[in-house]
């Protein structure tokens, strides 16, 4: 037996972690697009500012994977921009 779907939406629309969540991705896209062309260490600010704002909105949602993914990598990007300026 199929599990049932729904399309109705889940998330609230609009609030504070909506802005963040939202704001979040487009500074991240923003950085990738950066990696992708090489243009370094300013991919590493625009990817550690998007994974602040989805590190804030996993504590929001008390989404322990979200916190935990964005705390580990926001540890390797910024060890990342240590290294470069050590250097």
């Amino acid at each position: 037996m199929m599990p049932e779907y729904s399309l109705k939406k889940m998330t609230p629309h609009k609030t504070k972690d909506w802005y963040i969540k939202w704001g979040a991705s487009l500074v991240l896209i923003v950085g990738i697009i950066l990696t992708s062309n090489n243009i370094y260490p300013l991919n590493l600010y625009f990817d550690i500012v998007g994974l602040t704002g989805w590190f804030i909105v996993g504590m929001i949602w008390n989404d322990r994977a979200l916190i935990v993914i964005n705390v580990v990598s926001l540890a390797i990007l910024t060890n990342g921009l240590v290294t470069y300026y050590v250097k």
